[in-house]
């Protein structure tokens, strides 16, 4: 199972492929539609949340509310195209200067043609790699905006965990130096709640302190980061595998979190914490019972060893880093020139923390529902759920003493 995503910040839409989903799996665009709303939240976002209201597009792969098996295509349209058309046409048209950014005259125009790189920005690299210096070339597909197509797959992927009983969620742990909360599971009322919060805090105290480091980042010209916690629950043990690198769960995860833009980190239960400890604090001693199996007492490992899951919750926390967009303009350098100068300022979000998390539970339940594939197989849900339903009586079977 795979997919690709295609589409620019500013252009038509945001499309998506989805290759190798199974037949027969029920979707609802109720259901996509509010993952896509998830991720447009969060105080602190920017003006182009004001202008688009995403709403996904099935073209292909599904049926009366069923896959199918074929290849499913889904678009979400920008609605902020119509200011960029002929800026963004694929073929030579007359493209003006300025776009004006309509919802918030305080701000500085869009220049169509950019030429100095923000520093922390994919705009130099990108321009060095690919021979350009209009830096519109880079800025265009670097921008988070692409995350969207990545929350409707990941929709996908949450109603097909959904018929295994896999829930997955998330919280915004830190914004600033302001909150810090427990690294667990959320019940399904501690979730709703969070995803009220106009920052998606937990615990929903700490949002009040985050709004305020939100509003100073404000007046000061700032942006923000901070961590954030994605979990998921009703996971069997053994999905992954130990016996290749690249098969290793916690590292394909760690690669799907890390490639949200502004991920610097990833840490699975106690994370970076662990090194501070000797080993024995650290581990998760096992026990054994007749009516449970085998469990954890604790949870450090975040419910994966060795590369694969062990029957706990997962857990991992991720690192954030403050948007680089800065309207104060930091020091950079003129493409065309060479000369010294400050960056420009594309329209952007004071922080991006609550949505990153809504966007890592996308790519936290892709990478469990190629997982779930992987082990259990078939074109179509009834197979692959048969599969699932012998392993987990086989697993019972273990904890009754029967023979491993």
């Amino acid at each position: 199972m795979r997919f690709l995503t295609s589409g620019e910040s500013h252009g038509q839409a945001l499309v998506a492929v989805i290759e190798g989903f199974p037949a027969q799996v029920r979707i609802t665009k109720e259901e996509i539609d509010r993952e896509l709303a998830r991720r447009q939240m969060g105080y602190g976002r920017g003006g182009r949340m004001k202008i688009e209201s995403d709403q996904v597009e099935i073209l292909s792969g599904v049926r009366q509310g069923l896959t199918i098996g074929s290849p499913i295509c889904l678009q979400i349209s920008n609605r902020d195209w119509v200011n960029w058309s002929s800026v963004m046409a694929p073929f030579h048209q007359s493209i003006p200067e300025e776009v004006v950014i309509k919802e918030d005259p305080r701000l500085p125009k869009l220049t169509t043609v950019v030429t100095v790189p923000r520093p922390g920005h994919a705009d130099l690299s990108g321009a060095l790699k690919y021979g350009f210096t209009d830096l519109r070339n880079i800025i265009e597909r670097a921008s988070a905006r692409e995350t969207s197509a990545r929350v409707g797959v990941g929709a996908f992927a949450k109603q097909l965990l959904k018929e295994f009983g896999i829930r997955i969620g998330s919280y915004v742990l830190s914004i600033g130096k302001a909150g810090t909360g427990p690294v667990q599971p959320l019940t399904p009322d501690q979730q709703e709640q969070v995803d009220q919060s106009p920052v998606r805090a937990f615990p929903p105290e700490a949002a009040e302190e985050m709004i305020r480091m939100i509003d100073q980042a404000r007046q000061n010209q700032e942006t923000l980061g901070g961590t954030f916690v994605v979990y998921a629950t009703g996971l069997l043990p053994g999905l992954g595998s130990h016996v290749h690198w690249d098969r290793r769960l916690d590292g394909r995860l760690a690669q799907a979190v890390m490639s949200i833009p502004a991920i610097k980190g990833v840490g699975f239960g106690a994370g970076f914490k662990t090194a501070a400890f000797p080993g024995s604090q650290v581990q998760d001693p096992i026990t054994y019972s007749p009516e449970i199996g085998f469990r954890r007492t604790g949870n450090n490992a975040g419910g994966i060893e060795g590369g694969m899951t062990n029957g706990e919750p997962l857990v991992l926390t991720a690192v954030m880093k403050p948007i680089p967009t800065l309207y104060q303009g930091l020091p950079s350098v003129d493409l065309k020139t060479l000369e010294p100068t400050r960056a420009g300022a594309e329209r952007s979000d004071l922080t991006a923390v609550p949505a990153a998390g809504v966007v890592a539970e996308a790519m936290v339940a892709w990478v469990l529902a190629e997982a779930v594939l992987e082990k259990f197989g078939g074109d179509s849900l009834p197979e692959i759920k048969q599969a699932w339903l012998g392993y987990r009586e086989g697993l019972r079977g273990k904890a009754k003493g029967g023979k491993c």
